[in-house]
């Protein structure tokens, strides 16, 4: 028996970037062939589309996590690294994106729509990529990236014209059945209906979708019977209806005291998000009442009675009775008009054109700020300072060696000094810390020597024993200090 999921926590992970090769060109007669080595393939995406053929979210359910494939290392020869596939995951169309914290991320309507949910690392740059007047053979290469990883919420708000309210055994589910195809469990017990029901109607030339919502019943908005799950279902309907059950034998109840309670609680549920159809909360959306089982004698003459009391509030009212079909046209073509008339005043948006906002040429791309928990020490942040430390292969000094030339040029380094960095200052960039020394001169034009060495790093006479012990492990993978 197959399960209606509505809301799944997923965890996602792109692939991660191949690291590029330090390849020299070996060839007989040929002993300067110089760098060949490739760059790496980038990581895969994680995307979520939405399909029409999708209609739970059961699959996650049973599966909640993702991986995209990693791209390949790049070899010599040139020989670049393959790009990780793109893993694209199926979301029905209502699908609502939010992250751990409940932000909003995305809204899928519509088929096709995608969003990608975690982004593939970059691949790492080859030797050849790297080769500069300064380095005509370098001997590294960059790592490639890890991707992204995100743990996400996935909500289905059902996407229909017309929503179905009421208390359980109202008969929304039976209605359902005889205005569209669908054929919805019904039984005379309550709460018959777990999952929302949707049911496609024609009526004219107009087609709209109509979805009973599992029975709502007081206190709904905050969590009480199932009214908390599904009242997300209601949150795209142009019109609601209220079901009512004119033939009920409870005690206590009546047409006008079950519609004002429902009333309370559409009022008091906060919708978290729309959608594109920006109809605002419950409580502000047309009204139809459907007083049902009018084939029952006694509910006819109670339909009656209650009937002024509900157009005096401007709500269109229909007697029908599910069973016997009587009212059913007249209530197919008013709901049609409503949903008709919605259509016109909000027409679809056309898709949204990315925006692309170049930056501005001189924006240096980092911020520096003291470490508030290392006394005089400094935390650099920015896209870039952060991608590169984590691309530098740190136990091969030529590259700590580009890693600081490459911050020197972007700033960091004149930064540094103008807030006031001492010697031996703890400086971090992402996963990375360091000690500064001002004395190693970077972003300058360097000596060379031999492939995968740097002279500034090896015989730099200045730097004491401390310092050249903490450059060692900073190379061998950046240990926490006091970390021995």
């Amino acid at each position: 028996m197959s399960k209606f999921i509505d809301r799944v926590v997923v965890h996602v992970r792109a692939g991660n970037g191949g690291h590029g090769c330090a390849s020299v060109h070996r060839e007989k007669f040929k002993p300067l062939g110089g760098p060949d080595g490739g760059n790496g393939g980038n990581g895969g995406d994680v995307v979520l589309e939405v399909d029409a053929n999708v209609h739970t979210l059961l699959d996650f359910h049973f599966h909640p996590h993702a991986k995209a494939g990693s791209g390949k290392p790049g070899e010599g020869s040139n020989r670049d690294g393959k790009r990780g596939g793109e893993l694209v995951l199926k979301v029905p169309d209502g699908t609502v994106v939010l992250d751990a914290k409940g932000e909003v991320l995305a809204d899928l309507v519509g088929a096709g729509q995608r969003f990608v949910a975690a982004r593939g690392g970059r691949g790492g740059l080859g030797n050849a990529s790297l080769a500069s007047k300064a380095r005509k053979a370098p001997g590294f290469a960059l790592l490639g990236e890890e991707g992204e990883e995100n743990e996400l919420v996935l909500e289905l708000k059902s996407v229909a014209d017309v929503g179905l309210v009421g208390f359980p055994s109202a008969g929304k589910s039976s209605l359902v059945s005889v205005l569209s195809a669908a054929k919805p469990k019904i039984a005379d017990y309550p709460f018959t209906t777990l999952v929302p029901n949707l049911g496609v109607v024609l009526a004219g030339e107009i087609t709209f979708t109509v979805a009973d919502v599992p029975g709502l019943i007081p206190g709904a908005s905050s969590g009480r019977g199932l009214g908390l799950d599904f009242l997300r279902h209601l949150e795209r309907c142009a019109v609601l209806a209220h079901v009512v059950d004119c033939a009920t034998l409870e005690p206590g109840r009546d047409p006008v005291s079950d519609v004002d309670a429902l009333e309370d609680e559409l009022a008091a549920y906060r919708p978290a998000l729309v959608g594109d159809i920006g109809l605002g909360d419950l409580a502000d959306r047309p009204r139809v009442v459907i007083l049902n089982k009018v084939d029952v004698p006694d509910a006819a003459e109670l339909a009656e009675m209650v009937r002024p009391e509900f157009e005096a509030r401007g709500w269109p009212v229909f007697e029908i009775s599910a069973v016997s079909r009587e009212g059913l046209r007249p209530l197919t073509f008013a709901l049609a008009e409503l949903v008709g008339g919605y259509r016109e005043a909000h027409p679809k948006a056309e898709p949204k054109r990315p925006v692309i906002r170049p930056i501005a040429t001189d924006e240096s791309g980092f911020t520096v700020i003291p470490d508030p928990n290392e006394p005089g020490g400094f935390v650099v942040r920015g896209v870039r300072p952060e991608r590169w430390v984590r691309q530098t292969q740190f136990d091969n000094d030529e590259a700590v060696g580009y890693l600081a030339d490459r911050l020197a040029r972007l700033g960091v380094e004149d930064k540094l000094v103008k807030l006031g960095a001492k010697p031996g200052a703890s400086v971090t960039i992402g996963p990375v810390t360091f000690d500064w020394e001002p004395q190693i001169s970077a972003g300058v034009d360097m000596v060379p020597t031999g492939r995968g060495t740097d002279l500034r790093l090896e015989n730099n006479d200045r730097i004491g024993a401390a310092e050249r012990k903490h450059a060692s492990r900073v190379r061998r993978g950046l240990v926490e200090d006091g970390d021995e």
